[in-house]
């Protein structure tokens, strides 16, 4: 990812608020959580489902953000746009793997990035800093541009000796390849991902669903994924997710190469991405 950095832009100070934002609100998320957690409403679909605590975390980021930089403009995936005048977008989702949440699953994560551009038009937008939390392992991956990616307990700092730098994996056959993939919320959707996943399922080493596109894309950037695959996803789904995957040594796209958009999302390391793309591709 090629990255045009704003003048007076201070990337590490964004990493580390990213950082901040996407623990604060996974704590919330955990330490908080009802016993029984339910659905307060739904989005495109009855299985497309937000809580209460989705709301509640994006409302936390939302004020955290406004306290420190209260000129920036935030796009959350719950709530109101809201403008800003400073060229940098926060791009939030506050619970992504939100069924998982629900049932208790650990695996969800909360993705906070900063951006610059146009996050809802592909292509025209890029990620300057993000940090994704794993609140069920009290983890965070985190990243600025040009700056490599990193995990660490969310307890240590940012910038601390207890950071692990990450690296994609050196898988580079597809036929050997862990891949993982999602599935979206419209019933006619799922049955065209249904074909798609009986199409690749024979030419990889397995498929992993996991729940949560952040965690995937760091699963690959640290090696845990070979690839991955989905579609349907929007700006908050990936945007941490992306910057700490390339910044990983990885690559994401869309179709025929193109910026990562709805239509579909493809990471893996550089030859094993581009095996990937073609079979999908392929698939239409």
């Amino acid at each position: 990812m090629t990255t045009d950095v704003p003048a007076g832009i201070d990337l590490a100070a964004l990493e580390d608020l990213a950082t901040r934002l996407a623990v604060a609100a996974g704590r919330m998320i955990v330490d908080e959580r009802p016993r029984l957690v339910e659905a307060s409403a739904t989005k495109s679909s009855p299985t497309d489902i937000v809580t209460i605590m989705d709301t509640r975390a994006e409302d936390l980021i939302r004020g955290l953000v406004l306290a420190e930089r209260p000129d920036d403009a935030i796009l959350g995936e719950e709530g109101d746009d809201q403008r800003g005048t400073s060229g940098i977008t926060w791009v939030v989702d506050p619970i992504d793997g939100t069924v998982n949440y629900l049932y208790d699953i650990p695996a969800y994560a909360v993705s906070v990035a900063a951006a610059t551009g146009n996050p809802k038009v592909p292509g025209k937008w890029q990620v300057l800093a993000g940090a994704v939390a794993d609140p069920a392992l009290g983890r965070v991956y985190h990243a600025a541009a040009g700056s490599g990616a990193y995990e660490h307990g969310w307890d240590e700092p940012t910038q601390g000796p207890g950071r692990t730098r990450l690296a994609v994996g050196c898988v580079d056959a597809l036929s050997g390849a862990l891949v993982g993939t999602g599935f979206g919320y419209l019933p006619e959707g799922r049955r065209k991902q249904g074909e798609m996943l009986l199409e690749v399922l024979p030419q990889v080493r397995d498929i992993r669903r996991i729940g949560s596109a952040a965690l995937d894309l760091c699963s690959v950037a640290c090696g845990r994924l070979d690839g991955f695959y989905e579609a349907g996803l929007n700006a908050w789904d990936m945007a941490a997710g992306w910057l700490i995957l390339t910044e990983a040594g990885g690559v994401l796209t869309g179709p025929q190469g193109g910026p990562p958009a709805s239509a579909m999302t493809v990471a893996g390391n550089p030859r094993l991405q581009a095996q990937l793309l073609a079979v999908l591709d392929g698939l239409g």
